[in-house]
């Protein structure tokens, strides 16, 4: 029976499995994604995410807890320094487990083992923000104040001289148009 045991041990001693699990946190912090097996997946996301909740607090003491889990100055910096930031308003899930299928050599459970935040094509909520495209029709309003504003004096040769260039501009903007669809 396997009561009151939480641990997977992995088939490995307590050494072996924490300093496992210490090399493939700082790994999956390095590249934001590794393939592992599930038992070790499964693993490692309890074993990361702890550590990741710390890492929102960037106070000494929380760096120095983390520093004695992964054993990697470079680790804990990108992870203070990098992390910390994208995941700072989420209250936790900061990885995914997305099983892979067999291994060809034992058969072995394969998954990819990803940081939530840095995974670009998951990221439905944020959607890329798209240029305000503006209409050349909007200009032509700025230009029909100006002109009403104007005395209403103006001799009869200069509205004949007005009146070709709206012409000439509702061709343009009807090109434009076009191109743009």
């Amino acid at each position: 029976m396997r009561h009151g045991k939480k641990t997977n041990h992995l088939g490995r001693q307590t050494a072996h499995r924490k300093a496992m699990l210490a090399n493939m946190a700082c790994s999956l912090i390095e590249h934001k994604r590794i393939n592992t097996t599930v038992a070790k997946a499964k693993a490692l996301k309890v074993f990361v995410e702890p550590l990741v909740t710390k890492c929102k607090n960037d106070t000494t003491h929380n760096r120095r807890l983390v520093f004695s889990k992964l054993r990697s100055k470079e680790a804990v910096s990108e992870l203070f320094r990098e992390v910390a930031p994208k995941v700072g308003d989420r209250p936790g899930g900061y990885t995914r487990v997305i099983k892979l299928g067999s291994r060809l050599g034992d058969a072995a459970e394969m998954a990819l083992v990803e940081l939530v935040d840095f995974n670009e094509t998951y990221n439905v909520g944020e959607k890329p923000k798209k240029k305000k495209s503006t209409r050349r029709a909007g200009k032509k309003k700025a230009e029909d104040t100006a002109s009403t504003a104007e005395p209403k004096e103006a001799s009869a040769k200069e509205t004949k001289k007005q009146e070709p260039k709206a012409e000439e501009s509702k061709a343009e903007e009807k090109k434009d148009d076009k191109k743009e669809e």
